[in-house]
């Protein structure tokens, strides 16, 4: 063995490069000047943007005419005749069971019986805003009515 035939090792590793030769040198990956070169930035989101344009809607929405209350689904006198015998009451659970009214968003909705139609059958009608000619009828054919009459 002589000096002149050693080898080593490992190899020597070099130090990364700093400047124009080095891989993150002058700029260190940030281009030139602006915004996104310096300390800290922070762009704003494109959408903030969008949002920030959008007014403002006070009040009760778009349409602050719109009743709160919700409205009524009306039942004829009809339809309380094919569907219900003598005796039975009418109330918004027992239309929504007969299937001549549908559940609003999991929840009874709020019924108004008008007067379009005949009825012969002595019905009970409960909970349900009757009109003043419908509660006629049911009155006069031997029914009751414990509703409000609107």
């Amino acid at each position: 063995m002589q000096l002149h035939t050693l080898v080593r090792v490992t190899p020597n590793t070099k130090s990364r490069q700093v400047g124009r030769g080095g891989t993150r040198g002058k700029t260190s990956g940030r281009g030139t000047k602006g915004q996104n070169a310096r300390s800290g930035h922070k762009k704003r989101p494109e959408l903030r943007d969008f949002i920030k344009r959008i007014p403002k809607l006070r009040g009760r929405g778009v349409s602050s005419f719109k009743s709160i209350q919700a409205e009524f689904v009306t039942v004829n006198l009809d339809a309380i005749e094919k569907a219900f015998k003598s005796g039975d009451i009418v109330n918004p659970g027992s239309l929504v069971a007969k299937g001549i009214v549908s559940l609003y968003k999991g929840i009874k909705p709020i019924i108004k019986i008008l007067s379009s139609g005949e009825i012969t059958k002595k019905v009970t009608v409960s909970d349900c805003a009757v009109s003043a000619s419908a509660k006629a009828k049911i009155e006069k054919v031997g029914g009751t009515v414990k509703a409000k009459v609107a």
